[in-house]
């Protein structure tokens, strides 16, 4: 298994107490699937893996608290701080209708309305509340907001995003 067939859905902060809890910043529209016993990979930013099976959850303010077995001390739990945690593609939860998930744009063609190429997804990116759509254009990266209007559709089976951008959103 590859980077690629795993999607990270959170980030282990740091330990929370003594007894090897950990504060989780959960990058998932989807936090119920954290629950005990699910199995998941910790990711350095050089690739290195560690499997790990989370014990226990509880929320706190706008992250999780976790622990993993294995995982008894505070000094246990500073050795992960940093890791992404991640699962396989494919065991992600059901898209909701109308949902997509950012892997899934990744790679997809961007098109106006006319069918004239604007560019390829590289990324859609949750900032400051906000959802963006990074496309690779002619002239560089450009960002577009993800909202209606300006995406007027996604089809996943054909790769294809087709924007309906204001004026002056992707000029140079």
């Amino acid at each position: 298994m590859t980077s690629e067939d795993l999607v990270v859905v959170g980030r282990l902060a740091r330990p929370h107490g003594l007894r090897g809890e950990m504060s989780v910043e959960v990058l998932s529209d989807f936090p119920e699937r954290f629950v005990s016993g699910l199995a998941v990979v910790g990711l350095d930013s050089a690739g290195k893996r560690r499997p790990l099976v989370v014990s226990a959850v509880r929320p706190n303010g706008e992250r999780l608290l976790m622990t993993f077995e294995g995982v008894s001390s505070r000094t246990d739990a500073d050795a992960l701080r940093g890791l992404d945690i991640a699962v396989p593609k494919g065991s992600e939860v059901p898209r909701p209708a109308g949902f997509v998930y950012h892997f899934d744009l990744e790679g997809c063609r961007a098109v106006d309305r006319s069918g004239r190429e604007l560019g390829l997804v590289t990324a859609l990116e949750e900032l400051g509340g906000r959802s963006l759509l990074t496309l690779l254009t002619a002239s560089g990266e450009r960002d577009v907001p993800f909202v209606e209007p300006i995406v007027v559709s996604v089809d996943l089976e054909k790769r294809l995003v087709v924007l309906d951008p204001p004026p002056g959103l992707l000029d140079e």
